[in-house]
This record gives structure tokens, sequence and C-alpha cells, in this order.
């Protein structure tokens, strides 16, 4: 496991991305197809993956399944790094905490809690508990019902030395560049907004110059070209990508709830994987819908992988 320094130079460095989590036909974690993708993946020099993260059903997962995701993904990711999921109410996250921890974990990503709007003070005591459990580095999510304040990042940055991280999944960049300016390199800062593609220049101009790509699951070629053009500038290649393939994919993700998800384990279907079904409650795409997103993959010269 990495220490918190060492992670958060890590996140920092390169494109970040979440594998889906594989299951079976009765909805059961598939071990070994899950292994096989991880392994591709840590292939196309990810910075760190988020194994058991949002786009791998967290919120689906059994929390004695997380451990052995972790430990999967462990095992076949090389010398990525590996950050897991923890959430839900304090007393449990800090219970998942501590067992990704035990399974290897190199550092979590804390998303937010269950359901209950609360206030700075109660969120402040949420994501401290959960950093004084464990050692390894976290990163906290903001989104949803858990927005910290400029001022209480700051709090948790000063009173916590082992978070490492910020990740934003709102969108007010405003904020995010309070956030970074107040704290400077204190923390890492992710993007984490659905398909950050097409939100990565506002983020970059604020100061987020990473982020964790979903797509980078079936495209992980795509990503990394596009996540370079970002990063040198390259104007020309940045827009192309947005227009041939993002646009037209986030228009097909936005046609039902859930699709941020269900849209990506698509993607492998159209490659000839097989990750699974999505558990209830999300759904899987319609074939015609299938069949769209084909289109999109081909339009871009993305070639299949071989059929498992």
């Amino acid at each position: 496991m990495m220490n918190p320094i060492e992670l958060k130079k890590v996140v920092g460095s390169g494109l970040l991305s979440f594998p889906v989590t594989h299951f079976n036909d009765e909805l059961k974690f598939d071990e070994a197809k899950y292994r096989r993708h991880v392994e591709w993946l840590a292939g196309y020099d990810a910075a760190a993956l988020f194994a058991a993260g949002g786009t791998g059903e967290f919120f689906s997962l059994n929390p004695s399944e997380i451990p052995a995701v972790i430990r999967a993904a462990k095992a076949s990711a090389g010398n990525t790094p590996i950050i897991s999921g923890s959430g839900y109410g304090t007393s449990l996250a800090i219970e998942i905490a501590k067992a990704a921890e035990r399974a290897g974990a190199d550092g979590l990503l804390l998303l937010p809690p269950y359901l209950m709007f609360a206030e700075q003070a109660g969120l402040i005591a949420h994501v401290k508990a959960v950093c004084q459990a464990v050692g390894v580095g976290v990163i906290v999510y903001n989104r949803d019902n858990a927005i910290l304040t400029a001022d209480s990042i700051a709090r948790l940055a000063e009173e916590c030395p082992n978070l490492i991280g910020f990740k934003d999944g709102v969108g007010d960049v405003d904020k995010v560049i309070e956030i970074t300016t107040r704290l400077g390199d204190r923390l890492v800062y992710v993007g984490g907004m659905p398909t950050h593609e097409v939100y990565a220049q506002a983020y970059f101009a604020a100061g987020v110059t990473t982020y964790s790509s979903a797509v980078f699951n079936f495209v992980p070629a795509l990503a990394q070209r596009f996540y370079g053009a970002l990063r040198s500038g390259d104007q020309p290649t940045v827009n192309e990508i947005l227009k041939s393939f993002f646009f037209p994919f986030v228009a097909l993700r936005n046609r039902k709830r859930g699709y941020a998800v269900s849209i990506i384990k698509a993607g492998l279907r159209v490659l000839g994987q097989n990750p699974g079904p999505v558990r209830p409650p999300l759904t899987d795409l319609t074939p015609e819908e299938l069949a769209l997103l084909e289109k999109i993959v081909q339009a871009n010269g993305v070639e299949r992988i071989a059929a498992e």
C-alpha cells in the first residue's frame, strides 16, 4: 500500500478511471472476468483505478463484497494503485474503509452518506471520523447531499493529514476555484462529473487537471488521446473527439436515469466483452440503444476486443 503523500502525487500525475464490477447472470460478483478487465485497463497507463466506485456499482454492492473486489483488483492491476469506494452512514463507512484497507486498498474515495442532507458540522465530523479510522489516503467526493464548503475543506485539510484529495461532482466551477485557490497544493483535485470529459476544459481552467474517466473502461486509448490533447492544448483534437464521440455518447446516456453506469457496461458488450448486467435498481440499455452506441464506437475506429 502507498502512503498518503505518495498516493496524492500519483493521483495527480495522469488520467484516472473506475472499472465496472462484473456480475454473472445470477448477479453474483464474477471475479475471473473482473480480474481480466482490470489487468487490461492497467495496460493503458491509468494513474490509479477506483475499484468498487460509482461506476463499479458501489451502491449495489453488499459491504461484505467490497473487500473481495479490492483484493481482485490489487491482484490484477500490477503497479497501478487501487482506490476503494467507501460510504453510507459514518459507522458503516468506517467499517467499509477498514475492510478495504485490510484488503490492500492504496486509498479511499469517500462517497456521500446515505440519503440525508446535513449541516457542514455534521459532514465535517463524518469525513474526519473516516479519515481517523484508517492510515491510507482519503479523497472526499463532493456531490449530491454531501457538498462541503471551502471553509469546511480547509478545516478538514488541517485536521486530517491523510485527507489528500477533493473530487468534485457538483459542477459549480466558481466554488471549485475558491477551494483550489485557498488550499493550493495541500490537496490533489479530481474532476468527477458524469462523463467528465465534456466539462474538463472548464475544470482545467479552475486548476483541476485530472479526472476520472468512465469511458476508459471500453475506449481507454481514445480516453488517453483526449486527455493528452487537453494537457497539451491541442484544441483541434479535443474538438474532434468531443464532436465525434462524447457529445453523441452523452445524448444517449441522458435518455434514462442510471445510464451513466449502464452505458459503460454496454460499451464493453459492444466491444465483445461480457461484464454482466447492472444490478437493480439500474437497468441495462435496450437493444436499439446498444446498436446506437455501437455506431458511435465504430465511427471512432475502436476495435473489438477478443471475445471472452
